[in-house]
């Protein structure tokens, strides 16, 4: 979230020279500065990495009051729906000035770099160094105002080693991809810590008692992480943009800055051409009008991305339940179907791709008298889907006070968890109602069951 942070009072470090900083991390603003570690010693003292407005990695430390190391990518990093890892190891003992500041993204180093001002041999290194007011802030700058915005999982710091990433994760023999190890192993150091490790404590799990405390904001637990990543908001296509995103991209805040009324719509950045999914969407927030909501699936390829009356139900392969009359919609085309919904209602959707049939609850109750476990009788189904395409989650609404939170399998609702978890076989996410059976969450475990 944007305005949580965590921080802690440092101790005298094992080694000033030589460390590792090791996190996971999933972001959901582009175009600002995102900073996910800081080490402050004193005004004229100190070192932090972040994402840069540019979108940019970089690593800067600052000693006696001047900048005394700045390393930075070529790469840029905008996927939004990635969690990706990241492994800075700090050296500054090493004859080769290269070696004294490496960063890897997902186990691969990163050797192309827009700014390589590399520390000088035995720096005591502005990330390690401890003295006056000497504390570690993740998340956001020294006096909390610059934070991160999205996800963190597994952050470790190791104080006396420069580790390699083989550390923290492997490559998956199956698939090729980079993989996180729950479990690593390594000498932690006086300064060293492991937080976010198993679900969102912040109290240090490895051998030391390194704490931290919430600095600002709401800590929640979140099922999105990076052995099972969950779709969020996504905040590129071109109707999305005229929305305010926020809480991880899973809630719509009313429109963007200058924007006017007009239908547009917000789509979830996983899709699915097989399988049975379910997820739910709750209307927090209405306007004057207070109807003014369409929720379903739509056709990977029909998302808008230009023109000011973007409802995805207006495309062929875009089907929505609305709010105002209870009706289900398909390429515009209006047929009566179940009850209308306003704020505070929980909206249930089941896709059953296999089948090609979708329904939707209200606040638990399956509308129509549908059944999503009948297969391809289509029992109450709302309305029966193209086959041969991928489908993503999507939302329409209109005025700038209309709100909408997504729970896709977090067991959230912006940070409020569900009053009462309901069932669910597959095992994989938390939603306020049951599952049907033989639906998952729309997540990449589900996608893979």
């Amino acid at each position: 979230m944007a305005s949580t942070y965590l921080k802690r009072t440092n101790g005298t470090p094992t080694n000033d020279k030589i460390g590792t900083i090791s996190v996971w991390f999933k972001r959901s603003k582009l175009g600002s500065d995102q900073r996910i570690h800081m080490n402050f010693a004193d005004s004229s003292n100190y070192g932090y990495m972040k994402l840069h407005g540019d979108n940019y990695f970089h690593v800067v430390g600052v000693s006696s009051g001047s900048e005394s190391t700045h390393v930075k990518t070529n790469r840029l990093f905008r996927d939004t729906n990635a969690w990706y890892h990241l492994v800075v190891a700090i050296d500054t003992t090493q004859a080769t000035a290269s070696d004294r500041t490496k960063f890897y993204i997902n186990g691969v180093q990163e050797t192309s770099l827009a700014q390589s001002d590399y520390p000088s041999q035995n720096l005591a290194h502005p990330l390690l160094i401890a003295s006056g007011s000497n504390y570690h802030t993740v998340g956001s700058a020294e006096n909390g105002t610059v934070s991160f915005d999205g996800s963190m999982s597994h952050f470790h710091k190791c104080d006396g080693t420069a580790l390699a990433p083989t550390v923290f994760g492997s490559t998956d023999s199956t698939t090729g991809e980079w993989k996180i190890n729950t479990s690593p192993s390594f000498t932690v150091g006086n300064t060293g810590y492991t937080i976010l490790k198993d679900g969102n404590t912040i109290t240090d799990q490895s051998s030391n008692s390194n704490d931290f405390t919430l600095g600002g904001g709401t800590l929640t637990k979140t099922e999105d992480c990076p052995s099972n990543v969950f779709p969020t908001i996504n905040p590129l296509t071109y109707s999305t943009t005229k929305w305010n995103i926020i809480n991880g991209n899973l809630k719509t805040n009313g429109l963007a800055s200058g924007e006017s009324a007009a239908w547009r719509s917000v789509y979830g950045t996983l899709g699915a051409s097989s399988g049975k999914y379910y997820f739910e969407m709750k209307v927090t927030k209405t306007a004057s009008d207070p109807n003014n909501f369409r929720v379903g699936i739509v056709d990977a390829e029909q998302m808008k991305y230009a023109g000011d009356n973007a409802s995805f139900i207006n495309e062929s392969r875009g089907y929505g339940y609305q709010g105002t009359n209870g009706n289900v919609v398909n390429g515009g085309a209006n047929t009566s179907y179940g009850n209308s919904y306003t704020a505070n209602d929980i909206i249930g959707c089941a896709f059953d791709l296999d089948n090609h049939k979708i329904y939707f609850s209200k606040n638990g109750t399956w509308q129509n008298s549908g059944d999503p476990t009948s297969g391809a009788t289509g029992t109450g189904s709302a309305l029966n889907l193209a086959t041969g395409y991928t489908y993503l989650p999507a939302v329409s609404h209109y005025y700038d006070d209309d709100r909408i939170e997504f729970n896709f399998g977090n067991g959230y609702f912006g940070t409020t968890a569900v009053a009462s978890a309901g069932t669910n076989a597959s095992g994989i996410g938390i939603f306020e109602y049951d599952v049907p059976t033989g639906y998952t969450a729309l997540s990449t475990k589900g996608l893979n069951l």
